[in-house]
């Protein structure tokens, strides 16, 4: 049977990586156009608090996967499981649930990376002004969206492995052959 602590914990990490993705999509940077003493226009950028979100997200995220991952045994260690349906529904969401996974997590590392990178690039007045370039919308949503998926498709996959993990073996009656009283 599968423990009630372990999907309680899972479900709180996933929660937490859930709001801070969405927390990080509702403070990406924005930028704007400013002048220095020498009339030259630069990027002015806000808070850089989004990418300290997402790398928390991230973080969060991989912890969850983590317990879920050794207290399964990734699957590939330990002891074989069952034939059963249970261990065919713990094989498809095991794949599933590695592909949401790294979707999120390539998300919500690729939406940090971009929006800490500011731009550095001056111009004159009489140039055209600098491309400041932000984070584009839904990187982080996204994210949070796979985050989810993933929440919910490992905890399926934990109830699963545990119920093949636990079913009776199919061999265990006696297959040997009997001689008949004589």
């Amino acid at each position: 049977m599968a423990s009630t602590l372990v999907l309680v914990a899972v479900f709180v990490l996933d929660l937490v990586a859930f709001g801070l993705a969405v927390a990080a999509e509702q403070r990406r940077n924005t930028a704007t156009t400013a002048r220095d003493n020498s009339n030259r226009r630069y990027c002015l950028y806000d808070s850089d608090i989004a990418t300290g979100l997402g790398v928390g997200a991230l973080l969060f995220l991989l912890v969850s996967h983590l317990l879920v991952m050794a207290v399964s045994r990734c699957l590939c260690c330990g002891k074989a499981l069952r034939p059963s349906a249970s261990r065919t529904w713990a094989i498809v969401l095991f794949i599933t649930t590695w592909f949401f996974f790294l979707i999120a997590e390539i998300c919500l590392l690729a939406g940090s990376v971009r929006n800490a990178y500011h731009t550095k690039y001056r111009t004159l007045l009489s140039e055209t002004p600098p491309s400041c370039e932000t984070l584009r919308k839904g990187v982080f949503g996204a994210g949070a969206a796979f985050v989810v998926l993933t929440g919910i498709v490992s905890e399926l996959y934990y109830v699963s492995f545990s119920n093949a993990n636990e079913a009776p073996s199919p061999y265990s009656r006696d297959s040997g052959i009997r001689m008949g009283s004589l």
